[in-house]
């Protein structure tokens, strides 16, 4: 049986480069309480939520077309399993045609079968859709 890996495009008018680096700025579009740096090959950034906090590692660069973060440690407060994103990835996809990029996100292992999908889901698809898209586009994000 396949996983069914969370997965939302969003098209920005933005290049790639600049889609990417806004992704990077973790703080202006996602969590405002972020420590670490999400720019290059091996670092490592934590963001958190009150009690829950997410430790990443960028374990894969291609500049100006992808970037993949993966969970080294996490404590989801609210899940029984509080340590279910560990190993899991985040997997960012750019692409450009005519002057609009593509950005794929994929969190992989985000399945519908664990306990956070549906939570998970909908905030994700929030700070994707919204927050980045709005730092991207209008250089004003909303971070929680």
């Amino acid at each position: 049986m396949k996983k069914e890996n969370f997965h939302l495009s969003i098209v920005v008018n933005a290049t790639a480069k600049e889609a990417l680096e806004s992704i990077s700025h973790v703080s202006e579009w996602w969590a405002k309480k972020f420590e670490g740096r999400a720019e290059k090959l091996n670092d490592i950034f934590i963001v958190r939520f009150g009690e829950t906090f997410v430790t990443f590692k960028i374990v894969e660069v291609i500049p100006n077309k992808k970037i993949v973060w993966e969970v080294i440690d996490c404590y989801l407060h609210w899940l029984q399993n509080k340590k279910e994103w560990n190993g899991t990835k985040i997997q960012w996809e750019v692409s450009t045609t005519n002057n609009l990029t593509t950005i794929d996100f994929t969190h992989i292992g985000l399945v519908p079968a664990i306990e956070c999908f549906n939570d998970c889901v909908t905030g994700w698809t929030g700070h994707v859709t919204k927050s980045l898209f709005k730092l991207i586009t209008e250089h004003k994000g909303m971070p929680e």
